[in-house]
């Protein structure tokens, strides 16, 4: 930031496991959305690697070969949902499969079953503003798990929802990722959100301070 130097992460060391629902736990401030974006190639680390299978470095692509990276194996969703508010939410759904040349009849029918199994077959055509907040972020959820992609990244996905809804979408993305056996990275600073992962790691000031196993590993990732 001008001539200050600001360190978001500092001595990052961490291992995610295949298939593990992981939580990265911090105020804000602590370097927590910095470390997903750095992870989901969406920052550049100043140094370090961000190793992938243990063969690809995220480090090391071109903008080019990140955005072939994140478009065939991630998944988001969003605190504000992201929708794109002229778009239906089978449109919104449907957009990501567009880009990847998916047949028309073969995206709808793929959009329209995510949609009935996070509850939205009678809302397919309705567009963002005409759905509440918990809505919105199921057709966001639709969206990133429409193709079962083997990584998704969620950055403080229930911090516009109220306690039960909360609780609801929670739900629904565990439930989705282990039934499609994916692994969940959850940012948040809620630790009721934080109960629903299978490992929780804690920031602070850029480090990590916890790493709390509650789960099975798998292999790394």
């Amino acid at each position: 930031m001008g001539e200050e130097k600001v360190y978001a992460l500092r001595d990052i060391s961490l291992d995610v496991y295949r298939y593990e629902t992981l939580c990265l736990l911090g105020t804000s401030g602590s370097g927590k959305s910095t470390l997903l974006n750095v992870m989901a190639g969406l920052d550049r680390p100043s140094s370090g690697q961000i190793v992938i299978d243990g063969r690809l470095h995220l480090e090391k692509l071109s903008e080019q070969e990140l955005t072939k990276f994140r478009q065939y194996n991630v998944g988001f969703v969003f605190q504000s949902y992201n929708l794109i508010p002229t778009l239906s939410a089978l449109e919104n759904v449907c957009l990501g499969l567009t880009f990847k040349g998916i047949p028309k009849k073969e995206r709808e029918e793929a959009a329209k079953d995510i949609l009935n199994k996070v509850g939205l077959g009678d809302r397919m055509n309705h567009r963002p503003k005409e759905m509440s907040g918990g809505q919105q972020q199921r057709v966001s959820i639709a969206r990133a798990f429409v193709d079962a992609p083997p990584i998704l990244f969620a950055d403080e996905p229930t911090g516009n929802l109220d306690t039960k809804t909360s609780i609801e979408v929670m739900e629904l993305m565990k439930e989705m990722a282990n039934t499609h056996k994916q692994t969940l990275i959850i940012v948040t600073h809620d630790l009721e959100t934080a109960d629903y992962a299978d490992r929780i790691i804690e920031m602070r000031d850029g480090k990590i301070i916890r790493d709390e196993n509650v789960g099975n590993r798998k292999d790394i990732l």
